[in-house]
This record gives structure tokens, C-alpha cells and sequence, in this order.
């Protein structure tokens, strides 16, 4: 066994030379902070900074390094195709402890920020509006990561991260170890990790149960169920032909609304028309995930989960339906939205309470923030009185919760 090998982003290279290799990461001192971020694994984890003060947090995995390296060729493959994912970082070998022996291979991943392990949101007694949306993100994730042709083969929530997008959550992949990609997935394949999701979701939720950490009242088989339900519904309005109104001039437009609504952009459709029956037919042929993320990029270079983009420009939309007419430009549009809404309220946050909520979630919250103030006291209240009131009366509240440790 040679000297300690390090394979990966090599502007990473100087940072991760600098940590404890020579020590089993079992060992390897962990804040409470993080601690309480990390999820369940098979394997033993840490959560590490880089160092004192520094902002940058890895997660470090031990395990086998056939593993390591199928895990890390895969999780660039995803983040190339821009599915929901972490980071991968390095592969660390030829570890030897001290005295000389042999240590695990380790894969280093970028922690996923202003995110949350199931287990954390879970035992913060959430509604059952919360389970119900981390059921939709998860469910979505698995259509998303099938569309691009992978079958993960381990979905649960365990393998997952949980961010606030909106509303709702936005759910990420961790544990990509038994995932393959293929040219375009079976039927087969699908239901195979169907299967797989619904047992591993129902399991995870009855060990909830059983530790009485489970929402009273819910049922972890039927909540399993629900994730595989939301799967389906998303996956026939995208890959299965819909039967519109032919007398409806605008029933193809509004099909692709409703698409683009679920976050997805139709690059290419099918419209067929039955002569004898009359039916008309539409079908989307390619689709790319992330339509208002798109659109929020190219206009403001705002990155953002897709309900928070599409909330964002629709407070977009409202400042440019304000201006006068004829209307200039929208990329000059977008210049002075940003100046005048967008980065004047986030200039407005203390720096002490900075990094709690994610700077597009938060703009988000402040918006209702405002429509709560509005019909508690029966008018609008305006932008800034509401994120005044929000920077006093909520913001505060939220360090420790998701927020970027």
C-alpha cells in the first residue's frame, strides 16, 4: 500500500489533505450542530468543517472502494445531467492509521446546505401538510432521477435530504451505492424501484412509530403508499397521451401550463387528432426538470428551488405588469426588480441573523408574511413593513432550524 491517495475536485485538493486520514472517522470529533444534521447510515459518517470558523462542510463516508468509486462516477454523472443530488467531492485511499494499518476507503460529499435529514423534521412535530409534501418530494425525485434513466434501487428517506422549497420540500438523493443508469428505464425497472421506495418508506416510518416520534394517527403503509400514488399521477401526466377538448383552442396551451407547473419544460410534444372520434391528443415527448428555475436563472441569476423560482417570478410579474407602457425590455425589467424588491430586502437582514434561511426561501416567507399581515389587519400592508416585522418576529426564531450550519 503506497501514500495516501486523493482523487477528486482539485480546488478541494489542499483542504481535504489537511484532515485527519490517519484516524478512523469514528473518531473524528463532530460539533453538536452538525451531528444533529446527519442522517442514518449503513456506514459510519461525519460531518466536518474544514476549519475553525469556516463556513464549507463535507460529509465523510467509509466504506469499500469499489463502492467509493461507483458511487462518485455516479454522483457526477448526476450532477452533470442537474438532477437533485449532492456533491461529490473526493475519493480518499490508501488510508493507514498511526500504527501503521489499514483504514477504510472514504468518499467525500459537499453537505447539501440549508438542509435536513427525515428524522430531524420528523421530530419536530410536524403537520401533516409537511409529511404530506415530503411524500411529494420524494416522490418526484424518484421521476426525475427516472426520466434521466437511473434506477436508484435504494430509495427511502433515509437516502435522502429534505430543503424547504416554498411550501413544500425539495427532495435531494445521498446514497447513490446500488444506482445505475440505463439508456431508458423498463417498466419493469420502475416498479422494481417502486417496490423497493414503498417498503423502505413504510419501514422507516413504522420505526418512527414504534419510538412514538410518528404524527399521531398516521399509518406508515398507507403514507408509503401515498408517495408511490403521487409517482404515478406525475409520471402519466408526463410520459402517458392526455385527452383534451377539441373544441378548446386552447387546450393544448393549457396542457403545457400544466406541465410546466409541475416544474417541468416540454421541449418537444405530440398533438394527434381521431378523425372518427374526434379526440384530441397530447402527449409531451421531452421534457427537462427545473422550468422556472431556468427562468429565474436567466433573468436574475438567482439559483433556487423550483416553487420558491416560480414564486419569485411571479412577484417578478407583478413588478413588471406596474411599469408603464410600452413595456422596455425584460432583461431591463429584471435589472431594476432586483435592485428595487429583490436586494433591497435582503439588504435589509441583520448580519447576525444572516445564513438562518435561505436567501430565496426567505423572500418567499416574507411574501406571506405579508398576505398574513394583510388579512389580519384588512390591507396591504406593503413589502417592507412585512419584512420589518418578519426580520423581528420570525426570523430570529429560525436559527437552528435547517439553517446553513
Amino acid at each position: 500500500m503506497g501514500e495516501l491517495r486523493i482523487t477528486g475536485l482539485s480546488e478541494d485538493m489542499a483542504t481535504l489533505s489537511n484532515l485527519s486520514w490517519r484516524k478512523p472517522v469514528e473518531e473524528w470529533p463532530e460539533e453538536d450542530g452538525l451531528a444533529s444534521m446527519r442522517g442514518i447510515s449503513r456506514h459510519i459518517v461525519r460531518l466536518v468543517r474544514t476549519g475553525p470558523g469556516e463556513r464549507e462542510v463535507f460529509a465523510v463516508k467509509e466504506t469499500v472502494p469499489e463502492f467509493a468509486q461507483k458511487e462518485y462516477a455516479i454522483l457526477r454523472e448526476l450532477n452533470n445531467r442537474n438532477a437533485p443530488c449532492v456533491e461529490p467531492v473526493a475519493i480518499v485511499e490508501d488510508r493507514l492509521s498511526k500504527r501503521g494499518e489499514a483504514l477504510p476507503c472514504a468518499l467525500v460529499t459537499r453537505y447539501l446546505p440549508y438542509s435536513l435529514p427525515y428524522r430531524v423534521i420528523m421530530s419536530g412535530n410536524p403537520t401533516p401538510h409537511e409529511i404530506t409534501t415530503m411524500a411529494n418530494g420524494l416522490a418526484l425525485l424518484l421521476v426525475r432521477l427516472h426520466l434521466l434513466g437511473f434506477w436508484w434501487g435504494d430509495c427511502s428517506l433515509s437516502n435522502t435530504l429534505f430543503r424547504r422549497d416554498a411550501n413544500e420540500y425539495a427532495a435531494y438523493l445521498v446514497d447513490a451505492e446500488t444506482g445505475e443508469f440505463q439508456t431508458q428505464l423498463s417498466n419493469g425497472q420502475r416498479e422494481h424501484d417502486l417496490e423497493i421506495a414503498q417498503f423502505n418508506v413504510a419501514a422507516e416510518l413504522e420505526d418512527l412509530a414504534s419510538s412514538g416520534v410518528l404524527h399521531i394517527g398516521m399509518d406508515p403503509i398507507k403514507a408509503a403508499q401515498t408517495v408511490i400514488k403521487r409517482y404515478r399521477r406525475l409520471w402519466a401526466m408526463l410520459k402517458e397521451p392526455q385527452i383534451l377538448d377539441p373544441t378548446d383552442r386552447h387546450a393544448v396551451e393549457k396542457a403545457m401550463r400544466a406541465v410546466q407547473d409541475l416544474g417541468f419544460a416540454v421541449e418537444e410534444v405530440e398533438v394527434t387528432l381521431d378523425g372518427e372520434k374526434g379526440a384530441l391528443k397530447f402527449m409531451p415527448k421531452l421534457v427537462a426538470s427545473g422550468y422556472h428555475q431556468h427562468r429565474l436563472w436567466e433573468l436574475m441569476g438567482i439559483h433556487a428551488e423550483e416553487l420558491q423560482a416560480k414564486r419569485l417570478l411571479a412577484s417578478f410579474d407583478r413588478f413588471r405588469g406596474r411599469e408603464k407602457k410600452p413595456l422596455p425590455p425584460i432583461q431591463d425589467s429584471a435589472r431594476r426588480w432586483m435592485s428595487e424588491t429583490y436586494q433591497r430586502i435582503m439588504n435589509m437582514i441583520p448580519i447576525e441573523l444572516r445564513g438562518f434561511v435561505e436567501p430565496a426561501q426567505m423572500f418567499h416567507e416574507i411574501l406571506e408574511h405579508r398576505w398574513y399581515l394583510g388579512e389580519r389587519q384588512g390591507k396591504d400592508p406593503g413589502l417592507t413593513f412585512a419584512a420589518e416585522d418578519y426580520i423581528r418576529s420570525i426570523l430570529p426564531h429560525r436559527a437552528g432550524i435547517g439553517a446553513q450550519p
